[in-house]
């Protein structure tokens, strides 16, 4: 039986609880950013520069994404309290179980927690690269492909390939996509690593057991320039033909940018965009990316204090996706694993990326 003093203890339980998790996630100043947004894309002249405005309209649509759901349960909160401070018995029950309902939802929310990294709020660069193996490789890695697309469909993440390279016979050689959301980059950065994968060969007449590798690289997408500050003078910039989009060898342009940062020996190469600058712009964004998660890796303050060549790649093995004898999917950093294989290279991977996260 619910009495009115034991609802106003969870009630101010609760309070005080979301109190410190708004402070946490800094919802004030987000809110004020969001209302500063809205009043620059109101203005019709902001359409004059249509790169800017979609930015900011996307923007705009994250953070209503992420904020809304607070502001509703701060509404339910304030409301709550003003009904209960009549002291109605009667509607104990009624007020319990608007407790219980917001309870659930703040301990839903409070995962926003675990994105608190500089750049977990941001966008995502993802690459696939196909290991040794020929053409085992490259349909493992059009196996990831697929995996990551459906677990961007599945979340309503937009997710657009940026560069495609087929393989001769299955799969891919490599893919890079661009995936655009809530807090993309901190749930994917559990995924950079190398992925590996035991099964029965498709492709040889003895139906061997085979084993095929793919890294996975994650990348937040980070356009300001000032964020990763890059010399000019270590960029060498090399422009080439490019095939249609995808790859493809057709409607060849000499639009493809390949950029090298002579420091790292880093390279990045796009031919997907319409134009030279495209390809330009985009492979800088994916290159400060590149750096700034070797800066994470090597704990070095600034883009001149990197190594090169010591950057974790493909001695990180971080996940195996085991398809015969058994089938069983296992994280090697977690340790959590699943049975269902399936349903995980159909884009379940949630649980991996909770059981990271929480790690």
């Amino acid at each position: 039986m619910n009495n009115m003093f034991d609802l106003q203890k969870r009630l101010d339980s609760l309070k005080s609880e979301f109190d410190i998790v708004w402070q946490k996630l800094s919802i004030d100043q987000k809110l004020a950013e969001l209302q500063n947004l809205e009043e620059e894309v109101a203005v019709p002249e902001i359409w004059n520069n249509p790169d800017v405005a979609r930015e900011k309209t996307t923007k705009v649509a994250n953070l209503h994404d992420e904020l809304d759901s607070w502001t509703l349960l701060k509404t339910q909160i304030n409301d709550l309290t003003e009904l209960m401070e009549l002291g109605d018995e009667s509607l104990a029950e009624e007020f319990s179980g608007q407790l219980d309902a917001m309870e659930e939802n703040l301990k839903t929310m409070r995962q926003a927690l675990r994105y608190t990294g500089k750049y977990d709020h941001n966008d995502a660069i993802l690459r696939i690269t196909a290991g040794a193996g020929g053409t085992e490789a490259m349909d493992w890695s059009g196996m990831l492909e697929r995996m990551y697309l459906r677990w961007a469909e599945q979340h309503k993440i937009k997710a657009q390939i940026i560069d495609r390279v087929e393989g001769e016979e299955a799969g891919i050689k490599t893919s890079v996509m661009e995936l655009s959301g809530t807090n993309v980059y901190g749930q994917l950065k559990s995924e950079h690593g190398t992925h590996r994968l035991v099964r029965l060969s498709p492709f040889n007449a003895d139906h061997l057991r085979q084993t095929s590798f793919a890294l996975v690289e994650v990348l937040p997408v980070i356009k300001d320039d000032s964020e990763v500050q890059i010399d000019p003078k270590d960029l060498r910039i090399d422009v080439y033909h490019s095939g249609g989009h995808g790859g493809q060898s057709v409607n060849t342009t000499n639009s493809a940018v390949r950029i090298t940062h002579i420091p790292t020996n880093t390279v990045v190469a796009i031919q997907n965009e319409r134009s030279q600058l495209q390809n330009k712009e985009k492979a800088m964004e994916i290159l400060r990316g590149k750096l700034q998660q070797m800066m994470q890796e090597q704990n070095a303050e600034s883009v001149d204090k990197l190594r090169a060549g010591e950057s974790a790649s493909w001695g990180q093995q971080i996940r195996n996706y085991v398809l015969h004898p058994y089938k069983l999917v296992k994280d090697t950093r977690t340790k959590y694993e699943e049975n269902d294989a399936d349903a995980v290279l159909d884009g379940k991977i949630d649980n991996f990326i909770a059981a990271y996260l929480d790690n």
